[in-house]
């Protein structure tokens, strides 16, 4: 028997750092179960350099990562999703494009790295800091029983995972 693949896109405003962090890792630590994707937005047309360093020390690879638009999930060839996560404030807050498969969604926010004003170290630091909180959280996901619960439940999981 074929296990499904579930289908996940992180959303984040600018597409360059907090979803980008969720992509990837979800990506390493979910495989095969689980393929992730990111999107923004408002991108920036950019990968924030110490997003792709706080994966690295993660020993995640970081190749193939690029900043862009929410609008290709809503596309009719685009991948049935079935989990959209924010991980922004400003992107919970939008209105987002009707994506194809009904996905279950939550909010996961965390504070934003790229906004953070410092030097290279304490940037560093803080971009370390948001994969280890996206990190946790995925984790706690994947641990869930997916297979076992009802969709009511698994909504109501996946939601109180972005307050821990």
């Amino acid at each position: 028997m074929v296990e499904k693949t579930y289908e996940v896109l992180f959303i984040c405003t600018g597409n360059s750092a907090r979803s980008i962090l969720a992509e990837g890792l979800m990506n390493s630590l979910g495989a095969p179960r689980f393929r992730a994707w990111s999107a923004g937005s408002h991108p920036t047309g950019v990968v924030n350099p110490f997003a792709l360093e706080a994966l690295a020390a993660l020993h995640i690879p970081t190749d193939g990562f690029c900043s862009k638009n929410w609008d290709e999930f809503a596309r009719p060839d685009a991948p049935s999703l079935d989990y959209v996560f924010t991980v922004c404030d400003q992107a919970a807050g939008e209105m987002c494009p009707v994506w194809i498969g009904q996905p279950m969604t939550a909010h996961w926010g965390v504070a934003d790295p790229a906004a953070f004003k410092g030097d290279d170290d304490e940037k560093r630091q803080r971009f370390r800091d948001t994969a280890v909180t996206l990190k946790r959280r995925i984790e706690l996901m994947l641990a869930l029983p997916i297979e076992r619960l009802d969709r009511v439940a698994i909504q109501h999981e996946v939601r109180s995972i972005g307050s821990r």
